[in-house]
């Protein structure tokens, strides 16, 4: 009988993981997934057949822990990554030392793809330390992995995101829709499409050692996609430009509470615009289309309307 190809992913349980999980299952790939929380990570296990799917718990920061998770594989996918920092340091030790220990493990092991999931502003000269730690991740992979596939995706959308939603959450709630870094310019890309380029990075000979910067087909202001939000949410709310003393104000606050809303440090990254350089390789050098926003966004926003999903005839008797 022949040997079953095998993927490890490495958080392969977060909001691009699950879609890319899903994808290599239907490849027919043993998917591996590296994770924190094997329990938490359990609805995973229907996107396969019955031990299709395989979790185990193997945090990007001990070395050997990815080493048992690489062994054997054929491809490594990286997409651990994380917006605040829990305690000082943790970029450091996640975006960049974590991202060497994956690719210094797959290279060990011989696997034959990796792709490592970085972003879009990825710069070692960033204001941001998450920028800079994502610039220092990259550094970490190429020498290790030369032939290894780096994604720099944008803000990136879907049903579960944590950006739409916040934003139909704050117009559902709050009497204002306050604007922090209004004018700084993002390019949304729909998951799918991050999890067809990674599926595409594994399977492209012209995409080897290769950096594509993904973005969706529309640029927008932060303010204008506020603005959509409110409109597609049916809501009325005056929009509030939050001076930069009171950002910065109200980010040393809530940096200091569970679930860091808002940090000094994602200020700083506000401060540059988040879009494809028109230097870079994109989706199409992928053979992919880029998703527009109008396709999917409005769908999931019904449920900030007035009356929520009851007027979409969704709630049961």
């Amino acid at each position: 009988m022949a040997t079953r190809k095998v993927a490890t992913v490495f958080g392969g349980s977060g909001f691009i993981g699950r879609h890319v999980v899903k994808r290599l299952a239907q490849a027919g790939y043993v998917v591996r997934v590296a994770v924190r929380d094997t329990e938490s990570a359990m609805f995973l296990k229907p996107m396969g057949a019955v031990g299709q799917v395989v979790l185990l718990r193997a945090l990007v920061t001990e070395p050997e822990a990815v080493a048992r998770a690489v062994e054997g594989a054929e491809v490594v996918v990286n997409l651990v990554g994380i917006l605040a920092e829990g305690k000082s340091g943790d970029f450091q030790r996640i975006h960049a030392d974590g991202a060497g220990n994956v690719a210094r493990a797959a290279a060990a092991a011989g696997v034959s793809r990796m792709v490592h999931v970085s972003a879009i502003g990825a710069d070692a000269a960033s204001p941001s330390l998450y920028a800079q730690s994502k610039a220092a991740g990259e550094a970490q992979v190429r020498p290790a992995m030369p032939g290894a596939v780096i994604l720099r995706p944008s803000v990136v959308f879907g049903a579960d995101d944590a950006f739409f939603n916040r934003f139909g959450a704050m117009a559902r709630l709050f009497w204002v829709m306050p604007v922090i870094g209004g004018e700084t310019k993002l390019q949304p890309v729909f998951v799918g499409d991050v999890a067809d380029a990674v599926m595409a990075g594994l399977t492209r000979n012209d995409a080897v050692g290769k950096t594509f910067e993904l973005g969706g087909p529309r640029v927008a202001t932060l303010r204008e996609l506020q603005a959509w939000v409110l409109t597609l949410a049916q809501r009325t709310r005056p929009m509030f430009t939050v001076p930069a003393g009171l950002a910065q104000l109200q980010a040393s606050i809530l940096e200091k509470l569970p679930g860091k809303l808002l940090t000094t440090d994602q200020l700083k990254l506000l401060s540059r615009d988040n879009v494809v350089s028109s230097a870079a390789a994109g989706l199409d050098a992928l053979g992919l289309t880029a998703t527009p926003m109008e396709v999917v966004v409005p769908g999931y926003m019904r449920r900030f309307r007035p009356g929520g999903l009851r007027r979409e005839g969704f709630v049961a008797a």
